[in-house]
């Protein structure tokens, strides 16, 4: 049995044939990206194509995806979707990314923004209209090419509702009688939660809108309607799924989660290596492995000159990429800044988020002009580069689903700093000086304190120069690679066809 998915039988309903998967998600790589899904959308599909299976990835067309860049063709099928009582219209367009065909719906009032989801820290206040249009206008799309998965995989709240409209809207539709679905998780702290008066505009029958079916609190939930309604689901690490399921990382949903634990996988998300490689990164000034480390030293110095550092070998380089947000941690690195900066250290955050973080962040730069740099924003290249040329990562986070960061950042040579939760606790062992083993450090309790106490550690041994270099390699030496978690993919989308044929 895989590792990661507890529980799962095999299954050879399809006889090693192949799956026919509709992907369903509010971000892809190259098209589009907020975050760790626009990463994981871009990279599995083309995995689970080269197994053998034949996918259809399904976003929004967003104003930003310029279809002359990305050789998109508009398809000759527009569609007619309903909202409330009234009917859109969206007009559909067709893509190739590394092999995955692409659909992409396009609807100038709804995605024809500068955002994908919000704009100054604020949600667009229509994304309940923007995404039952998506979820409903992606099921349309389908019958439109006359294309019939086998299996429609939904990511998050954007896609929630498209479990819903299987099982009710379309439970009699012979198109889709016998398609199963699949619902991921990537963060349950995002639930797409929006006034009582929204559900009229989804168009799901009444009984739905109740504490067994997608209200929560007198709110519409759509990540809920993915919950209640989903053959199988998922979260993106074992230890997420679990936790999910308590009090304190449930987020009211976990009764329901313990209710549906049968059903619940942990699949722990990969790396796109072809992406995130130092022997090979197009964005970094020079190149490096695990056997021969030069490169990284030229790295580190590029960052510290663009970002306006003074350019220093002998200290180490600490780094933040990531979201400035409280769940991210961002608030306990700016309270231990006046004990941080005491030591001899440099520290480089790139990143944006609520606006509270983005401030107190920002005049760590204006307090330490020698040692803080502050990026706000995102930008994929100087990303990489801080990935290569930083000593340490830090992502102090209260909860995380996965993290892609840390398991970038072990590729790197870049030790990772992380709390001990969620997907930390599947990819990071401690490192044992005595032994040499372990790949970062995990400091238990998630308060300004223990982080500290950590990254003083840590500074420690950078000036060990033995023991660091035994523990950036081990890092190097992880395989964190999409071909395993495609693998239990392919298995749970097997199953929930079992599951809903035989239902």
């Amino acid at each position: 049995m895989t590792a990661g998915i507890a529980g799962v039988v095999p299954v050879y309903f399809f006889g090693g044939q192949c799956v026919r998967v509709a992907w369903v998600a509010p971000e892809m790589m190259p098209y589009a990206k907020t975050g760790g899904l626009g990463d994981v959308a871009g990279a599995l599909p083309v995995v689970l194509a080269g197994l053998g299976h034949e996918i259809v990835s399904c976003l929004p067309r967003y104003r930003a995806i310029n279809p002359g860049a990305h050789a998109l063709t508009p398809l000759a099928e527009d569609i007619r979707v309903p909202v409330g009582a009234r009917g859109e219209s969206g007009r559909l367009w067709e893509g190739r990314s590394n092999g995955v065909r692409v659909l992409l719906l396009e609807h100038a009032g709804f995605y024809g923004r500068d955002a994908l989801y919000q704009e100054k820290g604020r949600d667009y206040p229509d994304n309940a209209e923007r995404f039952i249009f998506f979820c409903r206008g992606v099921l349309e799309a389908l019958r439109a090419l006359a294309w019939k998965p086998d299996v429609i995989h939904c990511h998050d709240w954007q896609s929630g509702l498209v479990p819903a409209y299987l099982k009710t809207v379309h439970g009699a539709d012979p198109f889709f009688a016998d398609v199963a679905s699949l619902f991921t998780v990537h963060n349950l702290g995002y639930q797409g939660l929006f006034p009582p008066e929204t559900f009229s505009l989804t168009g799901l029958p009444g009984h739905l809108f109740t504490p067994a079916g997608i209200e929560f609190w007198g709110k519409v939930n759509f990540l809920k309607a993915g919950l209640v309604c989903a053959d199988l689901l998922n979260t993106v690490s074992p230890a997420y799924s679990r936790e999910i399921q308590t009090p304190e990382f449930g987020h009211g949903l976990d009764p329901l989660l313990r209710h549906r634990a049968a059903d619940m996988y942990g699949v722990l998300n990969g790396v796109d290596y072809s992406e995130w490689n130092p022997r090979s990164d197009t964005h970094l000034v020079a190149h490096y492995s695990a056997e021969d480390l030069g490169g990284k030293a030229a790295c580190k110095r590029d960052v510290q000159v663009v970002v306006g550092l003074p350019p220093r070998a002998d200290v180490p380089l600490l780094a933040v990429i990531s979201r400035l947000a409280h769940q991210k941690g961002i608030d306990l690195i700016a309270a231990i800044a006046g004990a941080l900066f005491r030591m001899d250290l440099q520290m480089v955050v790139l990143g944006t988020g609520e606006a509270d973080l983005e401030r107190d962040i920002g005049r760590l730069q204006e307090e330490y002009p020698d040692k803080c740099a502050v990026r706000i924003g995102f930008d994929l290249a100087l990303s990489h580069k801080i990935q290569a040329g930083a000593d340490i990562l830090l992502m102090p986070s209260r909860y995380e689903p996965c993290g892609l960061n840390q398991m970038y950042s072990l590729a790197y040579g870049t030790v990772p700093i992380v709390s001990a939760t969620g997907g930390f606790t599947d990819t990071i062992v401690p490192f044992d000086p005595s032994s040499g083993t372990g790949n970062g450090f995990l400091f238990a309790r998630t308060d300004a304190g223990d982080l500290l106490r950590t990254v003083r550690r840590a500074v420690r041994l950078f000036r060990d120069r033995d023991r660091w270099m035994r523990l950036v390699q081990n890092g190097m030496a992880a395989d964190f690679s999409w071909e395993r978690p495609a693998k239990e993919y392919e298995r749970l989308y097997r199953l929930a066809v079992e599951r809903r044929r035989t239902a």
